[in-house]
């Protein structure tokens, strides 16, 4: 399979339309919102609307959302929340609860339930980057895409000297993590129902272990405040 060329750039308001609609696709087979979403029929579309009012409402003015880009398409986006600011402000959950409810609709108790117990166990000892979002197109997994827009993020994280922060929504993902330097520290407190999250840390300045890369990962995890 040939390399692909990569690109990664900041994220724009003229890019949401087509950075929701990669992510939902991205997301349409994810344990978290196949949990919060169960009717597969309607899931990509209320994907749609959630990943549009994230975008739109809380992620795109934090400055920390990229979108990778191959031939001038859309194939992979992440959302990074800088350190102190995980937790949107009261005003900025009011203007995107519209857009949620509409998501979840039926699924809003269950998916608000999740996400207080997401900001419950969120670390608060230490000033961190959050990965609240990555997502690949599915086309494209395997193939880099999401190596592509951690590594460069990583790095400016180390040389800011601060750690990050994830909760990884499939166990098949956590060696990718380990690759980038992260150690799983537990899982939520979720019910027996709900499908495991694993949380993860890469502690600031710390000397990073080898761990080979794994040779298909596949890229996508639930945002903490995708369990609305």
């Amino acid at each position: 399979m040939e390399s692909l060329d990569i690109k990664i750039r900041p994220a724009r308001r003229a890019d949401v339309t087509q950075a929701a609609q990669m992510l939902a696709r991205a997301f349409a087979d994810d344990p978290g919102f196949e949990y919060h979403l169960p009717h597969a029929a309607t899931r990509l579309k209320r994907l749609e609307r959630y990943f549009t009012t994230l975008l739109d409402k809380e992620a795109l003015h934090l400055g920390g959302t990229e979108v990778a880009l191959v031939d001038g398409r859309i194939v992979g986006s992440s959302i990074w929340k800088p350190p102190n600011r995980w937790r949107p402000p009261l005003a900025v959950q009011v203007a995107a609860f519209p857009g949620y409810v509409a998501s979840f609709r039926g699924t809003s108790l269950r998916a608000l339930n999740t996400e207080n117990v997401m900001f419950k166990e969120h670390p608060r000892d230490e000033p961190h980057w959050y990965l609240y979002v990555i997502g690949t197109e599915p086309e494209y997994q395997g193939r880099g895409v999401g190596a592509a827009l951690l590594r460069p993020r990583l790095e400016r994280i180390d040389e800011q000297g601060l750690a990050a922060y994830l909760e990884s929504s499939k166990l098949t993902n956590v060696p990718l993590y380990q690759h980038f330097g992260f150690e799983p520290t537990g899982v939520l407190a979720l019910p027996e129902a709900a499908p495991r999250f694993t949380k993860m840390w890469r502690p600031a300045n710390a000397e990073r272990r080898s761990v080979p890369l794994p040779e298909q990962p596949t890229v996508q995890e639930s945002p903490s405040n995708a369990d609305r």
